[in-house]
């Protein structure tokens, strides 16, 4: 076999997707109008077996592309979260899209582009394939939040969200370079290499790994990087909502670990103060932000915000155990945040979309197992045990308890009793307020099938949380 196919074969799920993504395009474009909903379950299709590919790709470590591009535990890990989240969003999005009339082919084509970007982006081994990831990523996403050309909010949306988008991809280039500079390389493990043990690296350097997290920050919307998150989510069809608040967060989560821990972790007396602080004003703002929001797509957009300070807690830790932690609770995450999109999914009435958090009241008379499955979502976001949600803050903060960041974990505990608020506001209505306009039934069958899993996953976690967290831990380890 010759030796730049060898050297190609750890990216093969890579490679696999950007061959289906150009094989799809060119069915739609053939197939014309009646190709919307085979190019969406051949993506699913096309998700599955790159994920069969990865976990066939062994945990490594092993490198490609001359040392661009790495697989290991970690990226194995990640990359089978980004793959479950955007075939979910895929299928999350068939009923809307055909309702609203956005039937589009390239919809599904452009997240198949953006969840190659994202596997890209957590094996990246070096800034420059980081970047091209994170803007082929990037590049994806501007376009279809604003997909519906005809609607106001979401042409918004996109403009919004590509302008502060290019402005972070600046920020990160500028750091980039100037970790060029003051290192010689843009090789992870090189740099790494200069670092050495940490006390000789130059002001420019910590200078340019501020501007790389502030880049990567945006695309994970901590604060003060956030500014975008409600009006986009807002804006944006609510299934591109749905896939916005699950694949790239994780993507961004997982690529951000991998800068910290791997170039960057001799550094951690550095960068830890600026993800401590970026955690809790993350936590704060998405505590009491989201109180007074009555559209339930910027609640969950603040909420989003709240819970990547949460994780941020687990990577403040610097150690093997913060990105076990971390790892669980974007698993957990997923599950969290499918379902209750679901739910929003299922928000019609007379057959059209209502977003308001007002419309859900006495939805447990109307539809008492939505309103069951959406409880279920709600307690577990605000962290009451025994659902998921409680066991993903307890790693996190038991992470940071470990490597003495008390006051970040007692900060962290407050600002979770605070968001309980506004989650458990929206148990109240479902269950004490009086019905106004009932829902249209009956709710899907893939709808129904992923509130069913994914409330089942979240209820029942504590029963066998051994996969989840044994894996997280076995990822986890091969950073150290």
């Amino acid at each position: 076999m010759p030796e730049t196919l060898v050297d190609m074969m750890p990216a093969l799920p890579e490679l696999f997707l950007a061959c289906a993504g150009m094989a799809l395009l060119m069915i739609g474009v053939f197939r014309r109008g009646e190709s919307t909903r085979s190019v969406s379950y051949l993506a699913v299709l096309c998700f599955a077996i790159a994920a069969v590919l990865v976990v066939a790709g062994g945990s490594g470590p092993v490198s490609a592309f001359g040392g661009l591009f790495v697989v290991d535990g970690f990226a194995t890990f990640a990359k089978l979260l980004i793959l479950l989240a955007t075939a979910l969003a895929v299928v999350m999005s068939q009923g809307f899209i055909h309702r609203e009339r956005m039937a589009r082919f390239e919809y599904t084509v452009l997240i198949v582009f953006a969840a190659l970007g994202m596997l890209m982006m957590v094996s990246a081994n070096d800034l420059m394939s980081l970047y091209l990831g994170l803007e082929l990523q990037s590049l994806s996403l501007y376009v279809v939040a604003a997909i519906r050309r005809d609607n106001v909010r979401s042409s918004e949306a996109g403009l919004k969200y590509f302008v502060l988008g290019a402005l972070s991809s600046g920020m990160l280039l500028y750091g980039a370079s100037m970790v060029y500079g003051f290192s010689g390389t843009t090789r992870f493990p090189e740099i790494a290499q200069v670092l050495g043990g940490g006390d000789t690296a130059s002001i420019g350097l910590i200078v340019g790994l501020v501007f790389v997290v502030a880049g990567i920050a945006f695309k994970i919307s901590a604060v003060p990087f956030h500014m975008w998150t409600p009006d986009v989510y807002e804006g944006s069809p609510t299934p591109v909502t749905a896939f916005f608040a699950v694949a790239p967060k994780i993507a961004a989560i997982a690529m951000l670990i991998r800068v910290l821990i791997g170039p960057f972790g001799d550094l951690v007396g550095q960068w830890q103060q600026i993800i401590v602080v970026t955690s809790i004003l993350s936590m704060a703002l998405g505590a009491f932000a989201a109180i007074n929001q009555r559209n339930i797509k910027r609640l969950m957009a603040y909420s989003s915000i709240g819970h990547i300070g949460y994780a941020l807690v687990g990577l403040a830790a610097g150690n093997e155990a913060g990105v076990r932690g971390v790892l669980v609770y974007m698993a957990i995450y997923l599950a969290m945040n499918v379902g209750t999109f679901a739910c929003i999914l299922c928000m019609r009435v007379n057959g059209r979309m209502v977003e308001g958090v007002a419309d859900l009241t006495g939805l447990s008379r109307t539809h008492p197992l939505m309103a069951a499955a959406l409880a279920v979502f709600m307690f577990s976001m605000a962290g009451i045990p025994p659902l998921a949600g409680f066991f993903g803050k307890l790693y996190v903060f038991l992470a940071a308890i470990d490597a003495g960041l008390y006051t970040l974990a007692v900060i962290g505990v407050l600002a979770s009793v605070v968001s309980a608020f506004y989650y458990i506001r929206i148990v109240r209505l479902m269950y004490f307020d009086e019905p106004t306009e009932a829902f249209d039934k009956p709710i899907d069958g893939d709808m129904a099938t992923l509130l069913v899993l994914s409330a089942a996953f979240v209820l029942f976690f504590w029963l066998i949380p051994a996969p989840v967290v044994d894996a997280a831990a076995a990822a986890a380890a091969t950073l150290f």
